[in-house]
């Protein structure tokens, strides 16, 4: 099946409807948002605060949808069954991941959660300059999340690209609609536009993945005729084995470097931060592994479509040809819509979460101005548009990838820093220096791929470059405290119960 039927105007029609209906929705939150509250008070919170983190109000209901919905983004519905279409079980490394960091959030994040309550903090940067009452290092972690975002956003607008184009359009038109629908989306709506619409996201991609897991196969002859026919199109594999012996070590370390990266991000974080209690995360983080399942499922459309004789040179195609050789039109349209819906959302929280960044931390006479805010977001999300024509990496996943060198080199200052260590500011400086330029140079030189390899001879083994690179972070920073500590002793860390300044 090299070539797949149009979508059709009732296909397109029905893409339009829930596109744009989510659209309003969020953009007019402040009108409909009170009839939720049910005459409950609020808090009283404003400015930039209510704008970017909700006012610190949501419950378990809605964070369970816009924090485990981080799972849920272009990365999950095209990204992944891309890189499973072309390599097979390789591509399932998201799976261990999200089972790994779930334990993390339920263990970590409450803590700073209620570090960040107590002392007023909204980003990770405020936490850190709180912690170590450096601005050097504050500004480095917050430099470092507006890169790290940057290429997690362009992954999210290829795929509002990709449905469009899917839908027959083509040309600049499918780029500019993303980018258009997320500045507004963002700008009018702030976090509670994806916050109170991200249920209508999850529901449509529950419908989605549930509807293709079950009638994709029927069509196709069952399970065991699609593992069959996919087995034949994919790279080779030693008999009984889902990955063969130079994919392990890849495999394992990019799940590994991705757990750690998950909740390092200013958008995780924001939805994090943006509860309303540490017990609220905990039970989130119970529950989280529940989107582990359907991202399984969602991974395995990549095998389905070679049993459905999808053939394309572009990954991203993979699952948009898919839903439109199998399903009817107007079904199609409603799957498009919740693949860009998908990307929506999620690249909201993004864009908030860089924004908060800017005006806590970088610009920090401005953390109030709700205007300087949406500002801030609407430039996050051009350099965004500037990583998806300038970025050429071979999958979208690799750009989201790409964002984990760079976000995985905070980890020392934010989530060792909760521990009682001692590591000088500028320790934390030096390991997360080295360890940036490192990471960035290794994906230069290896074309923008997130694996380096290894060794010498034929010993050699392809690694994250995130987990390297944070590896030789930590050496730094521990070599830079040992040296520090010999020379002053008696040197004293602000302790972690003292929030001010």
């Amino acid at each position: 099946m090299n070539a797949t039927p149009a979508p059709g105007m009732a296909g397109i029609g029905v893409f339009i409807f829930f596109f744009l209906a989510t659209i309003v929705l969020g953009t007019t939150v402040r009108l409909w948002r009170p009839l939720l509250s049910r005459g409950r008070a609020r808090p009283a919170t404003g400015g930039n605060d209510e704008w970017g983190l909700g006012g610190r109000e949501f419950g378990a209901w809605i964070t369970w949808f816009l924090v485990g919905g981080d799972f849920y983004t272009a990365y999950t519905v095209i990204a992944v069954p891309a890189l499973v279409y072309s390599t097979g079980a390789y591509g399932f490394f998201a799976l261990p991941y999200t089972i790994i960091v779930y334990p993390f959030i339920f263990a970590v994040m409450p803590r700073l959660w209620t570090i960040a309550r107590n002392g007023g903090h909204s980003t990770a940067a405020d936490v850190v300059r709180a912690r170590f009452g450096s601005r050097t290092l504050e500004l480095a972690i917050a430099l470092s999340g507006l890169v790290a975002v940057l290429p997690y956003i362009a992954l999210q607008l290829i795929g509002i690209r990709t449905v469009i184009e899917a839908l027959g359009f083509s040309g600049t038109l499918p780029l500019v609609f993303a980018f258009v629908s997320l500045a507004a989306y963002t700008w009018l709506g702030g976090l509670h536009a994806p916050a109170l619409t991200a249920f209508i996201k999850d529901v449509m991609i529950y419908i989605a993945v549930l509807a293709a897991v079950t009638i994709v196969p029927m069509y196709l002859g069952g399970y065991g005729h699609m593992f069959a026919v996919a087995a034949q199109h994919l790279p080779p594999t030693p008999t009984g084995q889902p990955l063969s012996s130079s994919q392990v070590i890849p495999y394992a370390s990019l799940a590994l470097s991705s757990a750690f990266a998950a909740f390092l991000y200013p958008h995780t974080l924001t939805g994090i931060l943006a509860a309303k209690s540490a017990d609220t995360i905990r039970q989130n983080a119970v529950f989280l592994p529940i989107y582990t399942i359907v991202l399984g499922l969602i991974a395995m459309l990549g095998l389905m479509a070679h049993a459905a004789g999808i053939v394309t040179s572009s990954p991203s195609q993979v699952v948009p040809q898919l839903f439109l050789a199998i399903f009817p039109s107007w079904f199609a349209g409603f799957c498009f819509a919740a693949i860009a819906i998908g990307a929506l959302v999620p690249a909201s929280v993004m864009a908030i979460g860089a924004a908060n960044l800017i005006m806590h931390n970088i610009l920090t006479g401005h953390k109030n101005s709700v205007a300087g805010a949406r500002i801030a977001g609407f430039g996050i999300k051009v350099g965004a548009l500037l990583c998806v024509l300038f970025l050429n990496a071979k999958f979208a996943i690799d750009l989201q990838l790409l964002g984990g060198v760079i976000i995985l080199q905070t980890f020392p200052a934010l989530v060792m820093g909760l521990l009682p260590l001692r590591m000088p500011a500028p320790a934390l400086i030096a390991g997360w220096a080295v360890g940036s330029v490192s990471g960035l140079s290794l994906c230069w030189i290896d074309g923008l791929k997130p694996l380096h390899t290894i060794g010498a001879g034929t010993m050699t083994v392809a690694v994250s470059t995130g987990l390297l690179a944070l590896a030789i972070n930590i050496v730094v920073t521990m070599a830079c405290s040992l040296a520090m500590r010999a020379a002053a002793p008696r040197q004293v860390v602000v302790p972690m119960e003292q929030q001010g300044e």
